[in-house]
């Protein structure tokens, strides 16, 4: 018995490709001229216009509506007042000074008010971000009667301002007792349409089959929110999360509806409390003193992260 080869045109034995160890390496000088080549084709007269105007001229409007305020206001808050209300105003103080954050500590109890945001801040986050999951899992995963009106009534929720519930909820709080109290702060915000959706959009892109598996092991409905959805939803929990925990600490309207007393106010409300004993006109170093301080702790929050929060938004959209 003969074996026959089959002829293989030559141009199908010769590789497509190059394998990687025989491309040719460049050099560093190389890389930095291709790099800069391609930064000069932006500029080139046949892109110049599409980059101005879809690249550079939007981020340079977006750095003076958002960074040169948060900046004019860090500035100021070590101006004194003579280089605050002046015909010559300059972005960086000629002559920093600590005297304003001095003085609002010592116009309010800054320390107590503090406290009550971070504990208002982080009951309501965890709290919320607990409901949010188990009812996102249960609109999905649990067989609920008219589970479908429930969510309608969610994304109803979300386009209804908080300002039409603030009248009965303020009744509400006022009849159980908990005016002028940090947990009357707490209760009427611990639903979260936002994150109930956001969640809930998050599991229904979940493989199904992880929880069959689970089902076949015995597994009930809470070793699989815990062990299985929560663990590989952790960037879009976090960013619920994240979220929640900006709104909850930014929250002014509600805390300064429903308390009365210093000793009982969040940060954002002392702020507006300050600005009611700091009338005048050379006061402004010192407001600006308590915003830096409102402002710079969820600053540092969100940069440190913020990688939670796009992958979080974007988990999904890509496979």
């Amino acid at each position: 018995m003969s074996l026959t080869r089959s002829r293989i045109p030559e141009d199908e034995q010769k590789p497509r490709g190059i394998a990687p160890e025989q491309k040719p390496k460049l050099t560093k000088a190389e890389r930095k001229q291709r790099r800069r080549g391609g930064w000069l084709d932006a500029f080139s007269r046949e892109n110049l216009a599409d980059t101005i105007f879809t690249g550079y001229l939007p981020i340079f409007v977006a750095l003076i509506i958002i960074v040169l305020p948060l900046a004019w206001m860090v500035s100021s808050s070590f101006k004194p007042p003579s280089e605050i209300v002046t015909l010559n105003p300059t972005l960086l103080p000629q002559d920093p000074s600590a005297d304003n954050y001095q003085s609002v500590v010592d116009r309010v109890p800054l320390l107590t008010m503090f406290g009550n945001s971070i504990y208002v801040t982080l009951v309501g986050s965890v709290i919320k971000v607990f409901l949010a999951v188990t009812t996102a899992y249960a609109l999905v995963f649990i067989r609920v009667p008219g589970k479908n009106f429930i969510f309608l009534g969610i994304l109803v929720a979300l386009m209804v301002p908080p300002e039409v519930s603030m009248l009965p909820n303020y009744l509400t709080i006022t009849s159980l007792g908990g005016r002028d109290t940090l947990w009357g702060i707490i209760l009427p915000g611990l639903g979260t349409a936002f994150g109930t959706f956001l969640l809930r959009q998050h599991f229904m892109a979940l493989p199904k089959e992880m929880f069959e598996a689970a089902e076949l092991d015995g597994a009930g409905h809470i070793r699989k929110l815990f062990q299985i959805a929560a663990p590989v939803s952790i960037p879009a929990i976090a960013t619920v999360g994240l979220v929640t925990v900006v709104n909850e600490w930014n929250s002014f309207l509600w805390p300064l509806v429903i308390t009365g007393s210093a000793e009982k106010m969040t940060l954002p409300v002392g702020l507006n409390l300050l600005q009611s004993v700091e009338s005048q006109a050379g006061s402004y170093g010192i407001l600006m003193a308590g915003a830096v301080i409102v402002i710079v702790p969820m600053l540092v929050i969100f940069a440190a992260l913020q990688k939670y929060i796009v992958a979080g938004l974007t988990q999904g959209s890509v496979k």
